[in-house]
């Protein structure tokens, strides 16, 4: 018996180390990986940027395909934080996701005629959609691609919805209240906070644009 009692509790601190190492890996430890992964992302943006002589307006209407995995734009939204930026890559496949934010490979491309929609984490891998709910119409939201700075403005949101609502990233999205085809934004990530039973997604049009050698947007500064 005693035997018994005693490998049933070294089996049970046993389970509960590892649980703490669990949860301090999915709290701390991809967050760690994901700031490290973004940063690396980012500054590989930017130095592709700077190897190229910078345009003087938005990015030809026949460029190249994004390339899966790679980084596309960085987005700011000031309403999450003066300091939030966070890199877009091309897909939402979990790798893609743990190094950044993903664009929706089948939507359109930043500034387009048609609907350019993000997923990110909420939780986990440096939380950067963590303050999802804060997000109000009008709030801007601002990406560059090294030429050009896109400053989208929050029209309806935070949506909740299901998982299986794959209108939500549509060109014309049917509950985001836009009557016309337009240029737009769609940013989505899970809900609740720690689950993933539902989807909070927000809408935005395009309302400005402005070349990178003119300086940033006032939207970063406001």
């Amino acid at each position: 018996m005693r035997l018994v009692v005693r490998t049933f509790s070294e089996l049970c601190l046993t389970v509960g180390a590892l649980i703490v190492l669990f949860v301090v890996y999915v709290l701390y430890w991809t967050g760690v990986q994901a700031q490290s992964a973004s940063a690396g992302q980012i500054d590989t943006l930017q130095r592709e940027w700077t190897s190229v002589p910078v345009a003087a307006g938005p990015a030809p209407t026949r460029a190249r395909p994004y390339a899966p995995g790679k980084g596309i734009a960085v987005m700011y939204v000031p309403r999450l934080g003066k300091d939030w930026k966070w890199p877009v890559l091309e897909g939402t496949g979990p790798g893609v996701l743990k190094k950044g934010l993903g664009h929706y490979a089948a939507t359109a491309r930043l500034g387009g005629t048609g609907n350019f929609s993000v997923a990110g984490h909420r939780r986990t891998y440096g939380d950067p959609f963590k303050d999802f709910p804060r997000l109000r119409p009008g709030d801007a939201v601002v990406l560059t691609d090294g030429t050009t700075w896109f400053t989208y403005r929050i029209d309806r949101g935070p949506y909740r919805t299901v998982p299986t609502d794959v209108g939500v990233v549509d060109p014309l999205p049917r509950k985001s209240g836009f009557d016309g085809p337009g240029r737009y934004l769609t940013l989505t990530t899970c809900d609740p906070e720690w689950g993933s039973s539902h989807r909070l997604v927000v809408w935005a049009h395009l309302d400005a644009t402005r070349p990178v050698a003119d300086g940033r947007p006032r939207a970063l500064d406001s």
